[in-house]
């Protein structure tokens, strides 16, 4: 009989490894902007109906449990909506780094409810979209400087978000696949 464990690879990168070509960039505007918008309400059906037993197993060996995913989509869109607000409205800000696995191991992103990172989803994504569809195309090239990352431009954030979000919505349905849930 064939193995049909999907190899760690897919389940790491269900939709691929991020890739950012800025020539296309223009011509995906709309589509990443579609899909941060409808990140919250994908996040939730991704999730709903799955019991606190569920929530807390980890999409991958030695990866996040579906919880802690849930909450890093809150504190991981937080920071970078701030981050764009910031590049709008400075030169070249340094952004503040943050150690994302440190966050996900606090006992609220361990324990706690997903409910309110649902609803920071929801707020958050709405204002993001409501930003950045009013913004110039030139905008889009204001950047921001990652100490650990360097140089990004908001259309580059833009991208990276989409593709994050929906990574992240991979990675759960990818277990409930697996696990038949």
């Amino acid at each position: 009989m064939a193995d049909t464990t999907p190899d760690l690879e897919v389940i790491k990168y269900p939709i691929g490894r991020f890739h950012f070509d800025a020539t296309q960039a223009p011509k995906l505007h709309a589509q990443w902007l579609q899909q941060l918008q409808a990140l919250p309400a994908d996040v939730a059906k991704a999730v709903a109906g799955l019991n606190d037993n569920q929530l807390d197993t980890a999409y991958r060996d030695g990866g996040w449990t579906l919880r802690q995913v849930v909450h890093h989509l809150a504190d991981s869109h937080m920071n970078s909506y701030i981050r764009m607000r910031l590049a709008l409205t400075e030169t070249l800000p340094v952004v503040k780094p943050y150690d994302e696995n440190a966050w996900a191991e606090l006992p609220d992103a361990r324990r706690g409810p997903i409910a309110p990172s649902l609803q920071i989803l929801t707020g958050v994504h709405a204002r993001w979209v409501a930003l950045l569809q009013t913004l110039p195309g030139a905008d889009f090239a204001r950047e921001f400087d990652h100490p650990q990352s360097g140089r990004h431009s908001l259309a580059w954030a833009l991208a990276h978000y989409a593709w994050h979000g929906r990574q992240h919505c991979a990675h759960i349905a990818g277990l409930r696949g697996r696990l038949g849930w």
